[in-house]
């Protein structure tokens, strides 16, 4: 590329980025958490549609994914589950390249512990604060508006870019799962998740699962010949938390975390349990998020997980005898290492986002390991395409006022910009 086309891009998107950001927050102001995706999906297809790409939108069917490797199990029906992609054929013979990046967002928690309503919103010192608009909204921003950039400045890339919006990131990954069995493929992927900038060398793999305690209910007083449930569960968290433990010791560690002294954490994440405040609960249950290292066998995990339950619950008078029930939801992700990817996709990949990372920000692009996962697993370890995640830098995902730092939203489409010029190939149109 010469240094004439390449700046005629990185302004294209400084000439679009009011509309950017303008799109953005159009974008966070649907409150797309599980199940509620439908209309932001909507808003998609229909600006995928207007840049004239072919927009595929359909529901998730459990059944055509559920035997794939990578597939997590849920509870419930994907009725609402919907994906979102769009085509942009190639016009030349480069190489092809998926964007992908998830509609879905967490739940907001307590409005009143945010400074300003989560779906509204707003611009301050430099910053769009709202639930999703850095994880990730403002990526697939990105992702659209580099594209954009490209045709304002005279450009189409050379090799196909197929465009996706999905949804379960949060808490399946069925989503992207469901895109590869629907036949999309490419060379290389791009995933703009708000990691500040860096190349992602390694991220955890994740379980989901819930415990399930039964009690002994009698009138509170008598709670001595009773069995609290809730209480029950006390014990059996506090044996989860050893085992974390262990597996974060130094001999246990993938290669990409050696210098991490805790980068699995588990989580207590919901806990319900009784039925009224006067009686000895008979029942809990309580949601646990355990992360693994990459190469970490989930069946051994899920193993090791019941037999610590098992082996807490025996200690107790009522459930050594009622064992807890153990059940996988959610979650049921390995971990992916680009590092470890020897491939020369992978290579040529990194250099090309390390040169368009260099051209934007005049250093080099920094690597990271991330003690959380993302959909690159999908393509790394069962569609062997090198999955690069790359996004802005954001602040407070997953709790109140989350917010990204739009000066890194410019330079984060700037660089993906660059990046399909280098990995596609251009086309004059």
């Amino acid at each position: 590329m010469d240094n004439d086309t390449r700046t005629a891009i990185l302004k294209a998107v400084d000439a679009r980025f009011d509309r950017q950001v303008e799109f953005l927050a159009e974008l966070s102001a649907h409150p797309s958490t599980r199940g509620n995706e439908q209309s932001a999906q909507d808003f998609m297809a229909g600006e995928l549609a207007a840049r004239g790409m072919e927009v595929d939108r359909w529901t998730i069917d459990v059944a055509d994914i559920a035997h794939l490797p990578g597939f997590s199990p849920v509870i419930g029906d994907y009725a609402d589950a919907v994906n979102v992609v769009g085509t942009l054929k190639g016009q030349g013979r480069g190489r092809s390249l998926i964007l992908n990046g998830h509609i879905d967002v967490v739940p907001e928690g307590p409005l009143d512990m945010w400074d300003t309503p989560p779906y509204a919103p707003r611009v301050d010192d430099g910053w769009m604060y709202g639930r999703g608009a850095g994880d990730m909204k403002a990526g697939l921003a990105a992702n659209l508006f580099a594209l954009d950039a490209l045709r304002e400045a005279g450009f189409a890339p050379a090799g196909e870019v197929i465009y996706q919006s999905v949804v379960e990131e949060e808490c399946t990954g069925n989503g992207a799962l469901a895109c590869l069995q629907r036949g999309y493929r490419a060379d290389a992927v791009l995933i703009p998740e708000p990691f500040e900038e860096a190349l992602l060398t390694a991220q955890l793999g994740v379980l989901w699962f819930q415990v399930h305690l039964k009690g002994i209910p009698v009138h509170v007083a008598y709670a001595g010949t009773g069995s609290n449930a809730i209480e029950a569960a006390i014990p059996l968290i506090a044996a989860l938390h050893e085992m974390e433990a262990r597996w974060n010791r130094p001999e246990n560690r993938h290669a990409c975390y050696a210098g991490h002294d805790h980068a699995l954490n588990l989580n207590i994440g919901r806990i319900e349990g009784g039925d009224w405040t006067s009686s000895v609960p008979a029942w809990c249950v309580f949601d646990v998020r355990m992360g693994l290292f990459p190469g970490q066998d989930l069946e051994d995990a899920k193993r090791e997980i019941e037999e610590v339950l098992r082996s807490a619950a025996r200690t107790h008078p009522f459930l050594r005898n009622n064992s807890p029930e153990i059940v996988y939801h959610g979650f049921h992700a390995e971990g992916y290492a680009l590092a470890e990817d020897g491939s020369e996709a992978a290579a040529q990949a990194i250099a090309a986002l390390e040169s368009a990372h260099r051209a934007v920000n005049g250093s080099a692009l920094e690597r990271k390991p991330s003690t959380a996962t993302t959909d690159a697993r999908f393509f790394g370890l069962y569609a062997d395409t090198p999955a690069l995640v790359y996004g802005p830098t954001a602040e407070a995902i997953h709790g109140f006022n989350e917010r990204v730092d739009l000066d890194s939203v410019r330079r984060v489409t700037q660089a993906t910009a660059l990046f399909i010029a280098n990995w596609c190939g251009l086309t004059r149109i």
